[in-house]
């Protein structure tokens, strides 16, 4: 495969990825300030099976096309003012969380339990940088941002992270055994 042909692929495999978060927010449980939503699912399915970079990229993707006012975001919503608001620590989170989790995988194995640690670091890097976005614009004190902004979302986000991890293993291992795409194991 050229240069150019896996630059092609790599591109699509984050759009790809982008639209599947933009699916997935869109199942949501509203809460006061911050709903819970899919897009930490989508994250944690993107690092899984993309590794750091791509699914880095593939998040900032997602952020920059809601930035730019499409309906991406949880609730259809879009634009700079959800990066700038009360949830918008969350989404820029889902960047560095992306990251940090195919990193761990690509340093030790590809393995539901590797994943599942990888995947609960993520959940605590998003709810970290949410929070103290939503501490400061929502003008809160630290218990009121972790009473909205952390303890709503630790149970389903080891629910979430197990969901991930398996499913993002189970679609690697399948890529990578149907010899679908024969750089794929170097697709981190």
């Amino acid at each position: 495969m050229n240069k150019q042909s896996k630059k092609l692929r790599d591109m699509l495999h984050c759009a790809m990825f982008a639209a599947i978060t933009a699916i997935l927010a869109q199942i949501e449980i509203p809460l006061p300030l911050v709903p819970i939503s899919g897009q930490t699912l989508a994250v944690g399915i993107t690092a899984t099976i993309l590794g750091s970079r791509k699914g880095a990229v593939s998040m900032i993707c997602y952020a920059a096309i809601g930035a730019v006012g499409l309906p991406v975001f949880a609730g259809f919503s879009g634009g700079p003012q959800v990066l700038a608001g009360p949830t918008g620590g969350y989404i820029i989170g889902f960047v560095a969380a992306a990251f940090v989790t195919g990193c761990i995988l690509e340093k030790t194995r590809f393995t539901i339990p590797m994943a599942m640690l990888a995947n609960t670091v993520g959940m605590v890097i998003i709810l970290i940088i949410g929070t103290v976005q939503l501490k400061f614009i929502v003008n809160l004190d630290w218990y009121e941002a972790l009473a909205a902004g952390v303890y709503p979302f630790i149970a389903v986000g080891f629910i979430k992270a197990f969901i991930a991890s398996w499913i993002g293993i189970t679609v690697r291992k399948r890529i990578m055994t149907a010899n679908h795409d024969k750089d794929f194991r170097n697709i981190a």
